[in-house]
């Protein structure tokens, strides 16, 4: 038997899962300051720059994301690899932040590695010094 379209309740719930679990992830992070930015939650490294951006269909978007900044490179290698998991962002992403989709059952071992990259990359070299020391071959 097909599997019928999620229901409006069932997507809206799924959002909010996937809120939170963003949410964790995100403040696990040594400092890492939750505030509201432009009407969604951001996530900041100490009182320094941001790592994560939620936009929740923000100005008509088609998904719930998060957006992050990413090294060099890894915004186009990310986008070849999943054009329906990852997105170059309005806004920033012509400075290299890339986009994940959320709420289509997201890989949270990959996202919480991505959250983890782009706080390693903004973060004060103190706050990423608390983190575990990261393999050289990822």
């Amino acid at each position: 038997m097909a599997r019928s379209a999620p229901r409006k309740n069932e997507k809206k719930s799924r959002g909010k899962d996937a809120v939170a679990t963003l949410r964790a992830i995100c403040l696990a992070l040594p400092e890492a300051v939750e505030k509201t930015s432009h009407g969604e939650p951001t996530w900041f490294a100490g009182k320094g720059k941001v790592f994560a951006m939620l936009d929740d269909h923000h100005h008509g978007a088609p998904h719930l994301s998060v957006w992050l900044p990413a090294g060099l490179g890894a915004q186009e290698t990310l986008i070849a690899s999943d054009p329906g998991r990852y997105f170059r962002p309005p806004y920033v992403g012509a400075s290299g932040w890339v986009g994940v989709v959320l709420d289509a059952r997201p890989d949270w071992a990959v996202v919480g590695w991505l959250v983890e990259q782009a706080f390693r990359l903004v973060a004060h070299k103190r706050l990423v010094a608390l983190l575990p020391a990261r393999d050289e071959a990822e």
